[in-house]
């Protein structure tokens, strides 16, 4: 799987590919992979921190990218989601991902890679802001690997 070790990538969650989701070709299209990003990120930020007021704090996406590496169809089995946080910054974190499913014999196969810049903001401003304290605390408890 490209040496990419799926163990350390603590969150997991199933992918449900939708009929929608997929080009003429029968695979899921380029831009869904994005959009699996999207509704992960969600799901993985409740995890790590339940204290999370999203009515106060919010990040916007600086940069983000993917690597597709084999295509993935209706019929995949177990597309699953991984991800963890990279990096933490001052004012920004970095969240990797995996987007899996399992070949008959058992092993992960490994569709696509990506990464996102996610960057603190002052919702009233606009602004940058530094990643809260609390933020900070629980992304590290959640991933020990950044101490």
């Amino acid at each position: 799987m490209n040496n990419i070790n799926t163990g350390d990538y603590k969150f997991s969650m199933p992918l449900s590919i939708r009929w929608n989701d997929l080009d003429p070709l029968a695979h899921v299209n380029n831009v869904y992979y994005f959009e699996y990003f999207q509704i992960g990120r969600g799901h993985y930020m409740h995890a790590v921190s339940q204290q999370w007021d999203w009515q106060k704090y919010m990040f916007v996406i600086a940069h983000i990218e993917c690597d597709y590496l084999k295509e993935l169809s209706l019929s995949a089995t177990n597309p699953t989601i991984k991800m963890r946080t990279s990096s933490l910054g001052n004012k920004s974190f970095e969240i990797e991902y995996l987007i899996t499913s399992t070949a008959k014999d058992g092993s992960e196969i490994l569709h696509a890679k990506g990464k996102s810049v996610q960057v603190m903001i002052d919702i009233a401003v606009k602004k940058p802001i530094e990643l809260p304290e609390w933020l900070r605390k629980d992304i590290n408890a959640y991933e020990p690997a950044l101490d």
